[in-house]
């Protein structure tokens, strides 16, 4: 049975957690975003995507990636011309002229990283369709990649919750960041917590660490001050289903800095009825489109 989460809560201006002291606590959470932006601003990160593109049965050329590429029954496949370079794992696959190379099926929200030059050539399935995005450190985007801004933190913002397994997981279907395709996860449950007064829960999906989940979510500051489609929460429940919701380290999804990704978007009651003034902002690449 989920415990009463109450007492547990606490109200945003509050002194917040009592098992560490606030000085330790803004430290943690400085040396956390740290590290989180270096990983953001990896050269082949999704800062470093420089086109996204959608297989079809018909072998195409694309724009920043070497070949004729083309998909058919769940088979991405790709032919190379003499002189150009596709590794996989250190070993060049354009061995033989004119040979057709093949991958997959791939699982959705999954993919393969393959290499030409100094480019990353991401080959993925997002929403049932193949898709192709290299990656290269020399975009413009990452380049000239400034920092994300971020609420000063507040432990007011990070509330204990129980997560609640459903009696199965549910398959959720959500729209994206890119019209025309649609996400479906399995949600094994809702994590239940209280925030400025009110009882609140929020569908969670399984997370990409073993025993993780994730949430998405927008709330009152969504468009205003943080970024208006989505942010993202990574959770890790105890045992006995508590778990800590530390909104202050609520993150942007790819799709929050370029229009080259296909983010899922939060389910409809994912949609918080507070402002949750913690975490990251609206990214300064995206502050005159809101």
């Amino acid at each position: 049975m989920p415990t009463n989460l109450a007492s547990s809560a606490r109200e945003p201006g509050s002194r917040g957690p009592t098992h560490h002291g606030l000085e330790s606590f803004d430290e943690e959470w400085q040396e956390w975003h740290a590290a989180h932006e270096r990983h953001r601003a990896h050269p082949h990160g999704f800062l470093a995507v420089t086109h996204l593109h959608w297989l079809s049965n018909e072998a195409t050329r694309l724009e920043g990636a070497p070949g004729a590429w083309s998909v058919h029954a769940d088979v991405v496949r790709v032919v190379l011309e003499p002189g150009e370079s596709l590794q996989q794992d250190g070993v060049e696959l354009n061995t033989v002229s004119g040979k057709t190379l093949e991958f997959g099926p791939i699982e959705e929200r999954g993919g393969i990283n393959l290499v030409s030059g100094d480019t990353v050539i991401e080959v993925a399935k997002r929403g049932g369709e193949y898709i192709v995005r290299p990656r290269n450190p020399a975009n413009t985007l990452l380049q000239e990649y400034q920092g994300t801004p971020a609420y000063t933190p507040n432990a007011a913002f990070a509330v204990a919750g129980t997560f609640v397994p459903f009696e199965a997981p549910r398959p959720t279907t959500m729209g994206a960041a890119v019209e025309g395709i649609q996400h479906v996860y399995e949600a094994p449950g809702e994590i239940r917590f209280k925030l400025a007064g009110e009882e609140l829960a929020l569908t969670a999906f399984n997370g990409y660490a073993p025993g993780s989940l994730s949430v998405l979510f927008t709330d009152q500051t969504s468009g205003k001050t943080t970024y208006a489609a989505n942010r993202s929460l990574s959770v890790l429940p105890a045992a006995d289903g508590s778990v800590e919701l530390d909104f202050n380290r609520a993150v942007n999804l790819p799709c929050a800095y370029t229009d080259l990704a296909t983010c899922p978007l939060p389910p409809a009651e994912n949609r918080l009825p507070v402002a949750i003034e913690a975490g990251e902002k609206i990214p300064y690449e995206r502050q005159d489109q809101q």
